[in-house]
């Protein structure tokens, strides 16, 4: 939910059941085979690589089925080689958090496992830079009962909160707000409650689920 889009699951790879698809392209027999070859060759070179890769080897189904039948399922990274590619030992590389053609790119096959290595590295970080960003920007330092009310409506309240469970149930019962978590980096200023104006000793982050 945090990284889905439109199109589906959005997974980081250091989560993803499978980091690699491989979808066949093809259209006669001949090319079946020189295809199926080259991919089942590129699976076992990633699987030596410890990538956990699939090769859709699934009939009835064409290869724009396929494609959307991933992204929808979330998979990082797919591996797209037709005859031209094979004919050229490239093939062409699609990433899930980049869709269209800005997320995708050809590589040769020689090298191949070393540039898949590279590119789940950085669609990990690219994910985990862009769910901080967004944290950061949707999080309100609310100091007071009313701040704390606003910045629900929109976001997280990042609040003074006294430790007792019976503001914690008002603030829910009033906004429909709950606390999601108690953040290890603190401020060193101490506080007062954002409800009942108590010392607080720390501050909790508050918002609603959905």
């Amino acid at each position: 939910m945090v990284h889905g889009d439109d199109q589906g699951l959005v997974l980081p790879p250091r989560l993803a059941p499978y980091q690699v698809v491989i979808v066949p392209i093809f259209k006669t027999d001949e090319e079946k085979s020189s295809v199926l070859d080259a991919a089942r060759k590129l699976k076992a070179e990633l699987i030596k690589a410890s990538v956990r890769v699939t090769l859709d080897e699934r009939e009835g189904q064409s290869p724009g089925w396929k494609f959307n039948d991933w992204e929808m399922r979330g998979v990082p990274l797919r591996v797209e080689l037709g005859p031209k590619d094979v004919a050229k030992q490239s093939a062409v590389l699609a990433r899930r958090d980049r869709p269209g053609r800005e997320g995708k790119v050809s590589a040769p096959l020689t090298d191949l496992p070393q540039t898949i290595e590279r590119l789940l590295a950085e669609i990990q970080q690219a994910m985990h830079d862009k769910a901080l960003a967004f944290r950061k920007a949707n999080t309100h330092d609310a100091k007071t009962y009313d701040d704390l009310k606003k910045a629900v409506e929109m976001g997280f309240a990042f609040s003074p909160w006294c430790g007792s469970a019976d503001c914690e149930a008002k603030i829910k019962e009033e906004t429909r707000a709950t606390m999601r978590c108690i953040p290890f980096d603190q401020p060193s200023e101490a506080g007062t409650c954002v409800y009942c104006g108590k010392p607080a000793p720390e501050r909790a982050i508050f918002a609603r689920a959905y």
